[in-house]
């Protein structure tokens, strides 16, 4: 028998507002938190760079350090450094530092980061373990060891050279002849260097889907093609990014050159980073020193402009 009782109306729920529709901003804790965070990073970061062009424009001694009443003298520092041949001359050997040093990371990089993916779980293990502990070592100690390596009468690189028949290293100084201590300072950065642009490429390679590659083999390619065909192409904006890191790196490198060879011999490793400080010690002339920190970073950028256009023109070439 059919039951008479009423049925009883379904109330419709009330629509569920999805997370997207959530007015941004309704809250403004967590700006206020991050804020410090923020604020922090800008004083770190801007103060510095606002308070060298100020001085670069002003007298700024050693007087004026202490007594704080340095005058305006408008571009009469940047004239003066941009008239100085020695410059021109650390600007040239800056570049060319930097073109060595990246070249040669992005070219090891590579290989090892190929390498590493063809290892097995173990090979693979070992290798990036080493490439971190590298990477992680400090950059003063990493440049106090090359140091010893290389000492003239006590270091492992002149005892083996020595051991091996070659005679005329034994007590080389390395560090007094320019060829070589610029070389030692290319091998460290480069050493430095290769673990953080081996790993990023190494992670940029395991997302190539493995059937690309079985199709390019069987259709003949070979290794070279393979990478220039299949590999390449995929990691390119991985690899673009790589290389204006390390420009940026091997550009502003300092603390390495100044712990080993304080920018010698003569002016063999002496690049504008170094010649900035040079600079503002040698007399006390902390505006010249501000004025070619200005000029370091103002290069640093436009060669970042420059490749970041050609980046991007080429990328819309091939869209």
């Amino acid at each position: 028998m059919r039951s008479t009782r009423p049925v009883r109306p379904v109330r419709p729920r009330p629509p569920v507002r999805p997370a997207s529709s959530v007015r941004p901003g309704a809250s403004p804790w967590p700006y206020v938190l991050i804020a410090p965070a923020i604020l922090s990073m800008l004083y770190l970061l801007l103060y510095p760079l606002a308070r060298a062009v100020v001085i670069s424009f002003q007298d700024f001694r050693l007087r004026q350090l202490i007594l704080g009443d340095a005058d305006f003298v408008g571009l009469r520092n940047y004239r003066t450094l941009l008239s100085d041949p020695r410059f021109w001359e650390v600007v040239r050997r800056t570049f060319w530092f930097m073109s060595v040093n990246v070249v040669a990371i992005m070219v090891l990089s590579t290989l090892v980061a190929l390498m590493t993916e063809r290892l097995g779980r173990t090979g693979r293990t070992i290798v990036l373990s080493s490439l971190v502990l590298v990477w992680a070592m400090p950059v003063v100690a990493a440049t106090t060891v090359f140091q010893w390596l290389f000492h003239s009468e006590f270091g492992i690189v002149n005892e083996t050279l020595t051991g091996l028949g070659f005679a005329s290293f034994e007590g080389y100084p390395w560090f007094a002849h320019p060829g070589a201590a610029f070389a030692i300072v290319v091998v460290l950065i480069v050493w430095q260097s290769v673990p953080f642009a081996a790993i990023t490429l190494y992670s940029a390679l395991t997302t190539v889907p493995g059937e690309l590659y079985e199709s390019a083999r069987l259709d003949g390619a070979g290794a070279a093609r393979v990478f220039r065909s299949v590999t390449f192409p995929l990691i390119r904006p991985i690899f673009m990014l790589v290389i204006s890191l390390e420009v940026i790196w091997t550009f502003k490198a300092f603390v390495q050159i100044w712990v080993m060879t304080r920018g010698g011999p003569g002016d063999a490793t002496t690049i504008l980073p170094v010649y900035a400080v040079q600079t503002a010690l040698a007399n006390q002339r902390y505006d010249l020193g501000s004025a070619a920190s200005i000029v370091t970073v103002l290069l640093m950028s436009g060669v970042l402009v420059l490749y970041f256009r050609q980046l991007l023109r080429q990328e819309g070439e091939n869209l």
